[in-house]
């Protein structure tokens, strides 16, 4: 049977949030099941992929938190969607410096991808890792989650707003291809767009119905174990209203309906709406800033310059070009955009004042 076929294997129409469920999930089909998308040889390089100071910072970061909580002996921090293992792998390394916080963590990585679980487990060899796929087993706090570029990869729904007229999108599939349409929405999502107030614009408008349920126990556990979450992706504070599916495969941009299974796809991050989405489930959240500001307020600029200080010249180009991708507003400085949430009695904000 083809792929196709199993993912329209009992209907010829979906909503797009379930058709990108099973072809990015699904355990026989989907994208993250099947390969490891991540480095020169994959579709996509992340920022923990090619920078290690990256990872220091978000490790200095978690450290700062975990003493603003008064240095509780245990604490879990969690990793949503560790990819092919860099950061955790960073972490582990960087926490030897710190061997009262070492002491004090223990380390989740929440992975629903099969074979990328694998390939983690093979990476890292620590009695402080442990996995899960299934937030709901997560029972102690505190609790720290983190998720570098997850966010963009939870499936959405897409509905079209044109004055009084607002539609659904669905993908069909015909004459052996994929394509698209859109059907009147249903009251139940209707009410939902009303609630955070989506419905003010014509245009399209992206809702992560998927990843908010996933986020409601996120929001659960923190507001009952205390702690927080932090997530970086790429993004946009001000709602566009318009279409950012894309995908890509090789590092190149690739048509959605081609290569399915094979390819990835996301959407841009709508970071005014999870901030409402966190209010609204009872989480205190700070300012959104971009990822270059987040770093700088960090330190990363003066490590660069500490661990830069007995290279050899190439490579103190090689630091200081990944350093530049990272911060530079024309690179990855200001698309990637930095949220915390936190439970409403924490007094922690570092690099967000």
């Amino acid at each position: 049977m083809k792929k196709i076929d199993k993912i329209f294997f009992k209907t010829k129409s979906m909503p797009l949030d379930l058709y990108l469920e099973k072809v990015l999930y699904d355990k026989t089909v989907g994208y993250y099941q099947k390969k490891n998308p991540f480095g020169a040889k994959g579709d996509y390089i992340t920022a923990p992929n090619f920078s290690n100071l990256f990872c220091e910072m978000i490790t200095i970061w978690l450290i700062s938190f975990w003493e603003n909580l008064k240095k509780p002996k245990k604490f879990n921090f969690v990793e949503l969607g560790p990819g092919n293992g860099d950061f955790c792998l960073s972490l582990l390394k960087t926490l030897k410096n710190f061997s009262e916080a070492s002491d004090a963590i223990n380390i989740i990585l929440y992975e629903k991808s099969n074979k990328l679980r694998n390939i983690q487990k093979r990476r890292i060899k620590s009695s402080k890792v442990s996995w899960i796929n299934d937030l709901k087993k997560i029972k102690k706090g505190p609790v720290i989650f983190f998720g570098n570029e997850f966010l963009d990869a939870l499936p959405i729904k897409q509905f079209k707003k044109y004055n009084e007229n607002i539609y659904e999108k669905y993908v069909v599939l015909r004459n052996n291809e994929v394509r698209f349409k859109f059907e009147k929405i249903q009251k139940k999502h209707l009410k939902k767009l009303k609630n955070f107030k989506l419905l003010n614009k014509n245009g399209i408008i992206e809702y992560p119905e998927y990843g908010f349920k996933e986020l409601k126990i996120v929001c659960t556990k923190i507001k009952k174990l205390n702690g927080g979450v932090l997530f970086i992706d790429y993004g946009y504070k001000i709602r566009k209203n318009i279409d950012t599916l894309q995908s890509v495969s090789k590092h190149r941009y690739n048509q959605i309906s081609r290569n399915i299974g094979d390819a990835d796809i996301t959407t841009m991050v709508n970071f005014d709406l999870y901030k409402r989405y966190f209010s609204h489930n009872g989480l205190l959240v700070e300012n959104i800033i971009s990822q270059g500001r987040f770093l700088q307020k960090m330190g990363i600029i003066e490590r660069a310059q500490i661990s830069s200080s007995k290279m050899s010249y190439n490579d103190l180009t090689n630091l200081y070009s990944r350093l530049k991708r990272l911060i530079d507003p024309k690179l990855m400085g200001e698309i990637f955009k930095v949220i915390f949430a936190k439970n409403k009695k924490s007094k922690f904000s570092l690099a967000f004042k």
